[in-house]
């Protein structure tokens, strides 16, 4: 199923953007699941793609979750 999301509210100056002719915009996600962001401006959008990805996947030699069974009811 494919579904479209469209985000009018730039995440950078948290204003919403009315009128989205010719304004600047990304879209992220997959062909089947995506969402279209739009932006104030050219400088929200570059910093809003200068914004560093948080778990870019390279890096699994620390785990930051609880992986213990202690406390788990084995019965």
């Amino acid at each position: 199923m494919y579904q479209h999301r469209l985000s009018t509210t730039d995440p950078i100056s948290l204003n919403e953007v009315n009128d989205l002719e010719g304004k600047p915009y990304i879209v992220e996600g997959t062909p089947d699941n995506d969402l279209t962001i739009y932006f104030e401006n050219e400088i929200n959008r570059q910093l809003y793609e200068d914004i560093p990805v948080e778990c870019p996947g390279k890096d699994f030699s620390h785990d930051i979750g609880n992986n213990v069974d202690e406390g788990i009811d084995q019965g």
